[in-house]
């Protein structure tokens, strides 16, 4: 009787759930979506060991040695790193992973025999292509073996279980499949077109091609990385300083600043580009000065030493004192109400600002003083094209008044708003408003980080008058010593373009009122 009543009360008591016995050493199963968010923990991180531990490919590539790397990144891209001179950034896809490059050295026996039989460099570039191959798919191949061998060890490590420790190498190599396939479809081999040069790099464009050979030469990525490779063995071999660039003789050069705003350093700086780039012309969009006063003319002396003409157009921090100080002075070319001059191949019309206000402020009707005399620059070129001479480049400082000319003249530069920035207007212009050339001047101290200095190298076809491409400069601004140099060609000039739009060929404004 006493074991049936027992058998009877064990039946009938409830059994306790397992996260109700923690006094039984019983501990409760996580929840799936935890689970998963630990697998992808161990995977990730078990992935990013593999590839720092082995994921690394020693490839000689010419007279380098090379080692190539495929490392975690939210951007993608290739960076290629040439010690001690600097890098070069490629925005060759997008994906989760970056291909690394470091050029080590280069190797005395094969540089050597370069320098013997110099005929061979002409042979160079194939075989660094072939070298470039094979690196690539070897670190393709060793890549996978690490990601898979990462995650699995780890988490061997983590679960001390055969079975989820499989599920991560296979989730590793799953995840770095599908990088490779986002990689593959937004592979962009005109990448190397327009790179961003840092460090030492920056002084030296030159390393990739003048602007005439980016058009002409440059089409598919594993070719110009070859180029790029030869040419910085040459760079090895021949000195351990920056070469001197070797400008193309059928473009023209033009530098253009902006907004120096007083500071002494920016007459260096320019110096320096004109002599570097061999620069044909200089082109100030305005703020030159901070105050307009006569007492800041004397600033302004360094500019006949340049090295290049001066084109000028006034800004609002720049008076009519400012002015006539400037157009006594030898080899400055002064723009304004449309005036109109031919300097060093190109012809340049440009308009000054039609307010002066040193002090910042925001006069009424400034908006539409700005399109006022963005309408008379209009106007005039238009003026211009009839009587035969079309102007190839319009200047003014604000972008407002530059907004105006669209669909007059290719190309408008401005400045004024302490920053670059490019884009094609509706009827075909293409409008380029440069940084502050002079870091915002004393201003720069203002804020919590100084403002950068920016500059730019434009390239125009000797011929056809038309931009071919530019080199954005910036420098580290107060107290600071960055340097990138990024490239930029015009969309109809890239490899497989059909060809150059202008405003010729656009749809032409009716009138030269302000656009809506």
């Amino acid at each position: 009787m006493a074991r049936v009543t027992a058998a009877v009360l064990k039946a009938r008591t409830p059994r306790r759930k397992t996260e109700e016995l923690p006094h039984l050493g019983l501990t409760p199963r996580p929840r799936p979506w935890m689970r998963a968010l630990g697998l992808t923990a161990v995977v990730l991180l078990g992935a990013w060991l593999g590839l720092l531990v082995v994921g690394n490919v020693r490839v000689p590539v010419g007279p380098m040695n090379t080692t190539m790397a495929l490392r975690p990144s939210f951007t993608g891209g290739t960076k290629i790193n040439v010690s001690p001179l600097g890098a070069l950034s490629l925005d060759s896809h997008h994906a989760p992973v970056r291909l690394d490059v470091n050029v080590d050295q280069l190797d005395p026996v094969r540089s050597q025999a370069l320098v013997d039989h110099p005929e061979r460099l002409s042979g160079l570039q194939d075989e660094v292509t072939d070298d470039i191959e094979h690196g690539t798919l070897d670190l393709a191949l060793r890549s996978c073996i690490a990601v898979v061998t990462g995650a699995t060890a780890l988490g061997l490590a983590v679960y001390r279980r055969p079975r989820p420790a499989l599920a991560a190498g296979g989730l590793a190599l799953t995840l770095l499949a599908a990088s490779g396939g986002t990689a593959y479809a937004t592979w962009n081999p005109q990448s190397v077109l327009e790179p961003r040069f840092s460090g030492l790099l920056s002084s030296a464009p030159s390393l990739v091609g003048n602007a005439r050979s980016i058009v002409t030469e440059f089409d598919v990525y594993q070719k110009e990385l070859a180029r790029l490779v030869t040419n910085v063995t040459k760079l090895y071999d021949a000195t351990s300083t920056l070469p001197a660039y070797a400008p193309d003789p059928t473009t023209i050069r033009v530098l253009h600043v902006s907004d120096i705003h007083l500071n002494p350093a920016s007459w260096k700086i320019i110096a320096s580009l004109v002599d570097q780039y061999k620069v044909d012309v200089i082109v100030d969009s305005g703020d030159t000065m901070d105050h307009g006063t006569s007492a800041e003319n004397g600033f302004l002396d360094p500019i006949e030493d340049l090295g290049a003409p001066y084109v000028w157009v006034r800004g609002n921090h720049d008076s009519l004192t400012t002015q006539h100080y400037l157009e006594r002075m030898k080899n400055v070319h002064v723009l304004d109400d449309g005036r109109a001059e031919t300097v060093a191949g190109l012809r340049f019309a440009g308009i000054g600002d039609p307010q002066f206000t040193p002090d910042r402020s925001q006069r009424a009707g400034a908006n539409a003083s700005q399109e006022l005399a963005g309408a008379r620059l209009a106007s005039a070129l238009r003026d211009q094209r009839g009587a035969g001479t079309p102007v190839d480049v319009a200047v003014a400082h604000e972008p407002s008044a530059a907004r105006e000319v669209d669909g007059e003249v290719p190309l408008v530069l401005a400045g004024h708003v302490h920053h670059e920035e490019t884009e094609v207007m509706k009827y075909g212009t293409r409008l380029r408003v440069e940084g502050s050339t002079g870091g915002s001047g004393l201003r720069a101290v203002e804020g919590k980080y100084p403002d950068p200095i920016q500059a730019s190298i434009l390239y125009f076809d000797r011929d056809t008058r038309r931009l071919q491409a530019w080199d954005a400069i910036e420098l580290g601004g107060l107290g600071l010593t960055t340097a990138e140099v990024s490239r930029h060609l015009p969309k109809e000039n890239q490899p497989g373009a059909t060809g150059s739009p202008s405003p010729s060929g656009s749809t032409p404004r009716t009138s030269g009122s302000p656009s809506p």
